[in-house]
């Protein structure tokens, strides 16, 4: 791996060449159940560290003997290359650190899964066992390879029409894909690509796999640049470079208006198709018959998610109102902000640019569906899917400052679901010190 510095200069000016969030942090302690859920909201995975061992005594040290704690240099090489091949390049990826585990750097130390990534902007493709893709750029441009890997990782993907038995394996990936499809395509500004056995081989003999990969387009001055270190996604980012190519913009849309009426069941919707919902009004009646505290309700329950519902009897407050055909009006924008996701017993590090501080646009405990953070557990621990709780708490924790680190676990937020394996998910943007009014953040870099 090749390591250099850029300077200032030069960093501003490749700022629309590849644009990245600040870094993400997570952090899984090593019980062997516990999963580690890299997820980009907008673009692709680029894994920038990874450690599995222990590098202070602080971390993951809960409930643990002092005697298991003791070491704090241990860390086991080729974590990184582990966790890149798994994820580069993909939206979203699990796994649990029996992944990662494969010798024992410390032995008798009680060890964590630290990865550090960032979301990079690509082009997004899944190409189904014998289907054909081509990949094409604009003229004078050519194609840069993030990441590619070929397999299967989730049941519905390319699975129409397929028995079980040929989508049950979610956890097949081939080693050598990435090598393959960058020589096949990396600096060329057209490319056909057909994912079959001869071409990438068979890392799971009778299932149903897809090719997964991300790419941009570049002039070839680009290229040559990055070319030196094989792949951008192979080049390790200094804290510094990250937070200088920083271009994600926390924009807001335009206002949309949802209005929702008739009897207590009828359900409201709102919802982001980009970004994250931040709700700006909220009224429930009329202005004769109007329930109090909708506002803030609609706020605790929708602000930092994709989508929201909710019954719109759950505002069927006031007497005035009970036998009144009432509507629940709700306006809201769209705002683009960093996204995570937490799995039980995990950690994550929130961080902002020099001279930025974290505004928590929205937070939520618990499990709203059998998809996020189910990497080998069990139907019975993810199958609640109405077990979710609002919480200030990470807002509390994190809001005016430029880092902070927040542990999913029911010690912190409590217990809305007991035997439930649950995350977190949290929403926030990145604003200048003194600013924090996310209706201010509107065209500011987050």
């Amino acid at each position: 791996m090749v390591h250099f510095s850029l300077g200032t200069t030069l960093v501003l000016t490749t700022c629309m060449i590849w644009t990245a969030a600040s870094t993400k942090s997570i952090i899984t302690c090593d019980t062997g159940d516990n999963v580690q859920h890299l997820t980009c909201e907008s673009g692709v995975i680029g894994v920038q560290s990874a450690l599995y061992g222990r590098k202070d005594r602080e971390t993951c040290s809960e409930g643990r003997p002092n005697n298991q704690l003791t070491v704090t240099d241990c860390s086991q090489m080729g974590t990184v290359d582990i966790i890149k091949k798994r994820c580069n390049g993909k939206k979203e990826c699990e796994f649990n650190t029996n992944v990662v585990r494969t010798s024992d750097p410390c032995v008798g130390i009680f060890k964590y899964l630290e990865t550090n990534y960032t979301c990079f902007d690509a082009r997004h493709v899944v190409i189904c066992y014998g289907s054909l893709v081509h990949l094409s750029c604009d003229e004078g441009q050519v194609i840069l390879v993030y990441g590619a890997d070929y397999g299967r990782h989730d049941h519905n993907t390319c699975s129409f029409g397929r028995p079980t038995t040929q989508t049950n394996d979610v956890d097949c990936s081939s080693s050598n894909t990435f090598s393959i499809i960058y020589e096949r395509c990396n600096g060329k500004n057209s490319c056909t690509v057909m994912p079959t056995t001869p071409l990438l081989g068979d890392p799971c003999v009778g299932t149903y796999k897809y090719l997964e990969m991300a790419y941009v387009c570049e002039y070839p001055g680009v290229i040559s640049l990055v070319s030196q270190i094989y792949s951008m996604l192979h080049l390790r980012l200094s804290t510094s470079l990250l937070l200088a190519t920083t271009c994600l913009l926390c924009l807001a849309d335009s206002m949309r208006t949802v209005k929702t009426c008739g009897g207590g069941s009828s359900v409201h919707r709102i919802t982001c198709d980009s970004g994250v919902i931040n709700v700006q009004t909220a009224q429930y009646g009329t202005n004769d018959c109007s329930g109090t505290g909708t506002r803030n309700f609609m706020r605790k329950s929708c602000d930092g998610k994709k989508v929201c519902e909710m019954s719109i009897g759950k505002f069927r407050t006031s007497n005035r109102c009970h036998r009144t055909y009432t509507c629940l009006e709700t306006k809201y924008t769209c705002i683009l902000a960093n996204h995570l996701v937490i799995c039980e017993l995990s950690t994550a590090d929130l961080s902002c640019g020099v001279g930025d501080v974290i505004r928590v646009i929205g937070a939520d405990y618990g499990r709203r569906d059998q998809t996020t953070c189910i990497y080998n557990w069990n139907y019975n621990n993810v199958k609640n899917i109405y077990c979710s709780r609002p919480t200030d708490k990470v807002s509390e924790s994190c809001d005016g400052k430029n880092s902070c680190t927040i542990r999913a676990s029911n010690s912190v937020f409590g217990d809305p679901c007991q035997g439930t394996y649950k995350y977190l998910e949290v929403a926030y943007v990145c604003l200048r010190s003194g600013y924090l009014s996310p209706s201010l953040c509107r065209g500011r870099a987050a």
